[in-house]
């Protein structure tokens, strides 16, 4: 069980923002203006009891209540797909197996892009939307540590948004290696560790209304690389994008400037993203430069393994 608290929360973005402050990068007028904020949302009777008991849901599950809407609007589908989009332009059509392949977003763009596309994953939900959406396909039911795909069978693996629900990155990456044939190409787009840091995990609201959040594991840049040099994957290209280097869409609508505690906390669904518009100015400087993914495009050694 994880304990919400958006005072909390509040209270740590103004710590992170002050620490910045501390070793030279604000002045005197902003830390004034922190310590008064803090003194204001102390105060504040709205956020002193709107403290929640969150499920910690496993991935299976969660993702089977997400299918439903996971298509929906999502701000990281907007920051991946240009990178992304840009590495698979450069590399020849092949077999491409589409790992933790979710409602088949990824395998319909392989599809397009002219590769034969096999999808794996453990959710039936998803899987269902998958064939749907790419029905030239080759759908199957399997996780990431044991992939349901022989030795040496493709040339390329796409892993979305994938890795942050998996405890361990060793074992997935070892199966990443032992699919690919050699020279061939993994490219990864995951949750930055900054994010998770910051509480942006995935919320999913139970059968009896419950809140919870799927079970996510912050992995340091440094764990990637460990995992795949151990695998013998060789790093090609790693990218860090924010929300900033991703224009809006023109149907976007503007954020709101400012929002009362007592409206905000009603709504736990879009904690942690709502939160941070009663405090914009810590926000801004505790985490306005902070990646929002990591990009990852790795290759296999001609020799293999």
């Amino acid at each position: 069980m994880i304990y919400e608290h958006p005072l909390a929360y509040l209270l740590g973005v103004e710590g992170v923002a002050l620490l910045r402050s501390f070793r030279g990068e604000f002045g005197r007028d902003f830390v004034e203006a922190r310590l008064a904020e803090l003194r204001r949302l102390l105060d504040d009777e709205a956020l002193a009891e709107a403290g929640v008991e969150v499920a910690r849901v496993d991935a299976v599950e969660g993702y089977r209540i997400w299918a439903r809407t996971y298509d929906g609007p999502n701000g990281l589908f907007d920051i991946d797909e240009p990178v992304v989009g840009q590495i698979l332009d450069a590399l020849p059509a092949g077999v491409a197996l589409d790992a933790a392949c979710g409602t088949g977003r990824v395998a319909a763009s392989l599809a397009g892009r002219g590769h034969q596309v096999i999808g794996v994953d453990n959710s039936p939900d998803m899987l269902a939307k998958a064939r749907a959406r790419v029905p030239q396909g080759k759908f199957l039911d399997g996780d990431l540590p044991h992939l349901p795909v022989p030795d040496d069978s493709v040339d390329l693996v796409v892993c979305s948004l994938a890795l942050t629900h998996v405890p361990s990155l060793g074992p997935v990456m070892a199966e990443f290696a032992r699919v690919l044939r050699p020279g061939g190409h993994l490219v990864i787009s995951d949750m930055h560790p900054e994010g998770v840091a910051r509480g942006f995990v995935p919320p999913v609201r139970l059968a009896d209304g419950r809140p919870g959040r799927i079970a996510t594991y912050r992995h340091a840049i440094g764990d990637y690389l460990r995992a795949a040099l151990t695998a013998g994957l060789q790093v090609r290209r790693c990218e860090e994008p924010k929300p900033a280097d991703t224009p809006p869409k023109a149907d976007t609508p503007p954020k709101a400037k400012s929002a009362e505690a007592a409206e905000v906390v009603k709504v736990w669904d879009v904690w942690p993203w709502s939160l941070t518009d009663l405090v914009p100015e810590a926000a801004r400087a505790a985490y306005g430069d902070a990646p929002s993914m990591v990009i990852w495009h790795f290759q296999l050694a001609a020799s293999g393994r």
